[in-house]
């Protein structure tokens, strides 16, 4: 029978996949995952493995309190109350000497921010960067849009996206700025370096204070028909470039 249960603090996580990797990596520390009532036979797999995983608390609930529980975000069925992230420090991070960043200013699109972090994660492994203002936030629709990516990624959130970038540059690493009118092809530059790729907001590119802590100006790709590329899709070409050159070492 549906149970009607107040959610807990905590993170909310909605969608099969997305809720998935978070029991996956999250397992014993989920506060509540609760499923749409029915004989759904995903759900029933996803119910087998969160308790195969140590997650305690599992509930089946009516659509009705289901979407009331995700606040208007697509859940499939399926909400897990997760713990915070844990976002990493940028000074440490950045210090790597097999270095590969992504990071993203403005980019205020969470379904763009959600797919940059899918691409990271999966082309990569790289960490992603981003200023705390004038950026997407940590949402459910960021969350579902990684696909799960985001529970395995490095996440860095920064006060001042350009001291971070001068910082990471001051220390060896090639700041490369995405952009058309970029002097070379990404594909021309040397990408085995410590490397930060800066990915400029969807409407208006890239900041001129972040244009000025670049080491150069790069493009994805030369503009034919269009003037630009989506912005997670230029960051999974550029991320696959990069590790296509760094697994021929």
């Amino acid at each position: 029978m549906p149970v009607a249960l107040d959610r807990p603090s905590g993170r909310l996580v909605v969608g099969l996949q997305a809720v998935r990797e978070c029991i996956r990596v999250r397992g014993r520390t989920i506060r509540q995952l609760n499923l749409t009532a029915g004989d759904n036979p995903k759900l029933a797999a996803l119910e087998r493995f969160a308790m195969d995983q140590g997650t305690a608390v599992v509930i089946r609930s009516s659509r009705g309190e289901m979407d009331r529980l995700a606040q208007g975000a697509m859940h499939q069925g399926a909400i897990a109350i997760a713990p915070p992230l844990e976002l990493q420090d940028w000074g440490e991070v950045s210090k790597r000497p097999d270095l590969l960043a992504v990071a993203l200013d403005r980019v205020q699109d969470p379904q763009n921010f959600g797919a940059v972090v899918r691409s990271a994660v999966a082309t990569g492994d790289a960490a992603v960067l981003w200023g705390e203002h004038a950026a997407a936030p940590l949402t459910p629709a960021t969350f579902r849009a990684s696909a799960g990516a985001i529970e395995h990624a490095t996440l860095c959130r920064v006060p001042a996206l350009k001291d971070a970038l001068r910082a990471a540059r001051d220390a060896g690493a090639q700041v490369i700025g995405l952009a058309a009118e970029g002097s070379s092809l990404l594909s021309a530059v040397d990408l085995r370096g410590p490397t930060v790729i800066v990915l400029g907001s969807e409407g208006t590119g890239l900041q001129p204070a972040v244009r000025r802590c670049c080491t150069q100006l790069a493009a994805v790709v030369r503009p034919r028909v269009l003037d630009s590329l989506n912005a997670s899709v230029a960051v999974a070409i550029a991320l696959y470039e990069a590790s296509k050159q760094r697994d021929n070492l």
